[in-house]
């Protein structure tokens, strides 16, 4: 399946809160996210399994070496919920890793489902919308792929 995010290295190392993450687009250069929450919920009912609550920073990189300041305010996507698909295909690359403080983390984390509620990332109704709101579901390391490239003007991998 085509994408615009070029292979690395493929890794079955269990993700940890903290850990800053790379991903290449195409030849264009690195984009950095980082591991905010490993068990999110993505879905209101049982049987829902956690989640990685990823931020991924605005700014394109020409090297693997992470910015010093990776902070929320500078979110390229607002924040979003994915399984370990990217890192195990090889999309993902764990390049780091330094504990979360106060500063490294939205005050509340707002996703908006397709009903029109809001939750945060524990599964908690919200009474509106907390900027920025991102999507109360699973995002696939496709469409990772599609919201970083349109976030960059970058055109949509065929599929």
């Amino acid at each position: 399946m085509p994408t615009n995010l070029a292979l690395l290295s493929p890794s079955r190392k269990r993700l940890a809160e903290g850990d800053i993450f790379v991903m290449r687009l195409l030849d264009l250069g690195y984009v950095f996210g980082r591991v905010v929450n490993t068990k999110a919920v993505w879905a209101v009912g049982d049987g829902v399994g956690p989640a990685n609550l990823l931020y991924v920073y605005a700014g394109l990189q020409a090297e693997m070496n992470p910015p010093d300041h990776l902070r929320p305010e500078a979110l390229l996507v607002p924040p979003l919920m994915t399984n370990r698909l990217g890192w195990s295909r090889g999309y993902f690359q764990t390049v780091g890793h330094e504990p979360l403080g106060p500063d490294d983390v939205l005050p509340v984390h707002c996703f908006r489902r397709s009903n029109g509620e809001y939750f945060d990332e524990r599964g908690r109704r919200l009474p509106g919308p907390v900027e920025p709101v991102g999507l109360f579901g699973l995002h696939s390391y496709r469409t990772i792929d599609d919201d970083v490239s349109r976030a960059l003007g970058v055109p949509l991998a065929e599929d």
